[in-house]
């Protein structure tokens, strides 16, 4: 097919996934098979079929467009691999925007726990890129812990063969041997997973070697191509998408609480596997996908009078939480992913304390103009539900600071439009000045500097006032645990010189004072180690709290409770509880908004 000609079926198909009517899948069937047939000599515009596909895959216009786009994207590797052959630069499939299409390769530093996870689910499909990789002195810190004598050569030399140690301590001798073999990474991992560490040590120590790893995504059902999944219930488009201007989120959080239902562990590990596929072919990790605790998965439920999902239109929620030994000190941590017709569209991340939450909302590229607003009400109403939350915050990297793609996307104005306010008074003068010349100037558009101070501060979304002690509007506006950690430090730099293992004993025992807790005979040696480390965490924070021996019997004793269920198996018992505990509340949110 002529270049011309192929541009104009690629734009005929781009248009579709916004056209629908009565007769509309059958012509985006037609299109689609032309396409398949056609030969493209660049990877640009296999880029633009690639991505269209997707969109399609997602948001169908019915039965035959979910079976061609499957269908082709199932053997999309061979067209990739056509261009390949034919001598095509294949760094164009390298940027973040469009990287995991099956048939090409990646590089990347991950984790120890994404790490070990990828090399056991591609055995001997993942080497180390050595060209790109230079160990130096922390091989010779770490190795001697698997590595015999290594020692004697790292210490002193300057030109160890760090590559060759690790091949023959790896067992190289007998093996089919590569220019980087693909057994390597995998008898590494094996030795770090075998030191007499907690799991913690044993990351920090394999990170610290910032290892790159590359591997062939093939035909893999781990690429971007293929890692959908097959659904009962298919959701068909006849009408316009949902666009942002359509959405009331006053009125979806208004509506009746969604359904959550937990999932078995092993659907949990299932979730758990997705969510790490959909980030590593997306050159992402978070803290919550790759550490997301399977026991914790709670989905948006099906209801059975309709058969189709409670979040509506083909959309699946996943939500989950950090398992007990991974979670932050004071706030409780939830992720998700977001599933439509079994294709992932986003990420979610939402850190919350006591009514407050911090949220985090990505959708990928491809999906960027399916119904986006309408999607993140309804993640919005899964995630208040589940934490407790009425107060909704916006971190401003999502706004576009030091984020030049939300700057350009305009992504102060989605979370504005939907009825979120400015944290800081002046912000919240320059929206208004905004939003005056836009309605006088149709044609207006902010300008990028102005949009980049716009995004300096967080935003807000106030639901309305329930019965928690105290959610008045804009009393978290200038909290940050940032402020507590660094308050903090500051004593411990001011009356302990520095020594974090003083402070924390010190401030143990006078937490333990201050409730009663020896007294009364109830004692912390019973505790778990979890349970204790919750205790000391909290005792650093409440030494800064005036009147903490006035408080009530009551409030002492719900205290304990709350820093006990930071170790239990579900954090939002957690969570929950310190929504009830009103003074508590007041005490964070001074030390926080310092």
């Amino acid at each position: 097919m002529a270049a011309n000609a192929l541009d104009r079926q690629l734009t005929e198909l781009e248009a579709s996934r916004y056209r629908f009517g009565r007769h509309e899948a059958a012509r985006v069937v037609k299109l689609l098979e032309r396409l398949d047939a056609a030969r493209f000599a660049d990877t640009a515009s296999l880029i633009r079929f690639h991505e269209a596909l997707l969109f399609l895959r997602a948001f169908p216009q019915g039965p035959a467009v979910v079976r061609v786009t499957g269908r082709i994207l199932n053997s999309f590797h061979k067209k990739v691999e056509a261009l390949r052959k034919g001598g095509a630069d294949m760094d164009d499939f390298e940027p973040i925007e469009v990287s995991g299409i099956a048939g090409t390769q990646m590089e990347d530093t991950l984790s120890f726990d994404v790490a070990s996870w990828l090399i056991e689910r591609m055995p001997n499909k993942v080497e180390i890129a050595w060209e790109n990789y230079e160990p130096g002195r922390e091989l010779g810190t770490i190795g001697p812990r698997f590595i015999p004598l290594i020692e004697d050569d790292a210490y002193v030399e300057a030109d160890t063969p760090w590559r060759r140690w690790l091949e023959e301590a790896g067992g190289k001798v007998g093996r089919k041997t590569s220019a980087s073999p693909a057994w390597l990474p995998s008898w590494l991992m094996e030795r770090f997973e075998q030191l007499p560490l907690p799991e913690q040590q044993k990351a920090e120590l394999y990170e610290s070697l910032r290892v790159p790893l590359r591997w062939n995504l093939e035909n893999s059902v781990i690429s971007r191509t293929r890692n959908w999944k097959p659904v009962r219930s298919v959701y068909y488009h006849s009408e316009a998408l949902i666009s942002r201007s359509q959405v009331s989120l006053a009125n979806e959080l208004a509506g009746r609480p969604p359904q959550l239902t937990r999932l078995s562990r092993r659907q949990g590990e299932q979730v758990m596997d997705l969510i790490r596929e959909v980030m590593l072919v997306r050159y992402r990790e978070l803290y919550g996908t790759t550490l997301g605790d399977p026991a914790s998965v709670v989905r948006s439920e099906v209801r059975a009078d309709l058969g189709t999902h409670e979040a509506g239109r083909g959309v699946s929620i996943y939500l989950w939480n950090l398992p007990p030994d991974r979670r932050l000190p004071l706030r409780a941590y939830v992720a998700g992913l977001t599933l439509k017709n079994g294709v992932p569209v986003n990420y979610i991340e939402a850190i919350g304390l006591c009514e407050w939450m911090e949220v985090g909302f990505n959708t990928f590229y491809t999906f960027r103009g399916g119904e986006a607003g309408w999607i993140y009400a309804q993640v919005l109403r899964c995630l208040c539900h589940l934490m407790g939350t009425t107060c909704v915050s916006v971190y401003p990297y999502q706004l576009g600071h030091e984020n030049e793609e939300a700057i350009e996307s305009g992504a102060f104005w989605f979370y504005r439009k939907l009825g979120f306010r400015p944290g800081r008074a002046e912000l919240q003068k320059l929206a208004e000045r905004e939003e005056d010349r836009i309605a006088a100037d149709p044609k207006y558009r902010t300008r990028a500097r102005t949009l980049k101070r716009l995004a300096a501060g967080h935003v807000f979304y106030d639901l309305p006032k329930n019965d928690l002690p105290g959610s008045e509007v804009g009393a978290w506006d200038r909290f940050s645990t940032r402020n507590i950690g660094l308050r903090v430090n500051r004593r411990m730099a001011r009356d302990f010189g520095g020594d974090a293992v003083l402070m924390r004993e010190h401030s143990r025992r006078a937490l333990e004072r201050s409730l009663g807790m020896r007294s009364g005979g109830v004692s912390t040696s019973s505790w778990t180690p979890l349970e204790k480390a919750a205790f000391e965490n909290f005792a650093l924070v409440l030494a800064d709290v005036p009147g903490l021996r006035a408080w009530t019997r009551e409030e002492k004793e719900d205290l304990i409770r709350i820093i006990r269920a930071k170790a239990k198996a579900d954090e939002m018992l957690y969570l929950h509880l310190t929504q009830r505990h009103g003074r508590l509340r007041r005490a964070l949110l001074t030390l926080g908004s310092e």
